[in-house]
């Protein structure tokens, strides 16, 4: 029953490059209303990986999915899936947005590197703090790193990527 219903939550099939890009850049202008401060990280950052949605959904096992581009200077160089898996109490479905900023050039090569990726394993992403007016805690603006996780509801706070693989999409 749990494997039911996340499989009925997440995509029956995988997108093409035109529809990643389309919602990958309709991410990033709803992660520009939310944050200033992430976009001028954004804008500073060596790649930017961007999945516009990520589908997470349980019934005491849980799994998210999600597909997005990887831009570097403001052009897609490749095509990246997220997909990690929970165990614990835990009941419904949502959909969220990820940006991953790689802040520099051997924070960006360590990651393209690998056949596969995961946070906390194979690189520290720091989940960006916001606060008040928007502002980011001083101690995440010195990661090589800095995750964020929004939704069309705004930032969303006390969340991890630990755990989350990300591996390279033959597009």
């Amino acid at each position: 029953m749990p494997l039911l219903c996340l499989c009925l939550a997440l995509p029956a099939q995988a997108a093409s490059r035109q529809e990643i890009d389309a919602k990958a850049s309709e991410a990033m202008q709803r992660f520009y209303q939310h944050s200033s401060a992430g976009r001028e990280l954004a804008e500073r950052a060596a790649g930017v990986l961007i999945f516009p949605e990520v589908y997470k959904a349980g019934v005491g096992i849980g799994g998210e999915y999600g597909e997005g581009a990887l831009r570097v200077s403001g052009t897609t160089v490749d095509y990246y899936s997220t997909a990690a898996a929970s165990i614990g109490f835990q009941l419904g479905a949502q959909i969220k947005s990820q940006i991953i900023l790689f802040m520099t050039q051997d924070a960006l090569r360590r990651f393209r590197r690998g056949d596969g990726w995961e946070a906390g394993v194979d690189g520290s992403v720091a989940i960006a703090d916001m606060g008040a007016g928007g502002a980011i805690d001083s101690s995440t603006l010195q990661a090589p790193i800095i995750g964020f996780i929004f939704s069309n509801k705004g930032l969303m706070y006390n969340l991890t990527l630990e755990g989350s693989k990300f591996t390279r999409m033959d597009k």
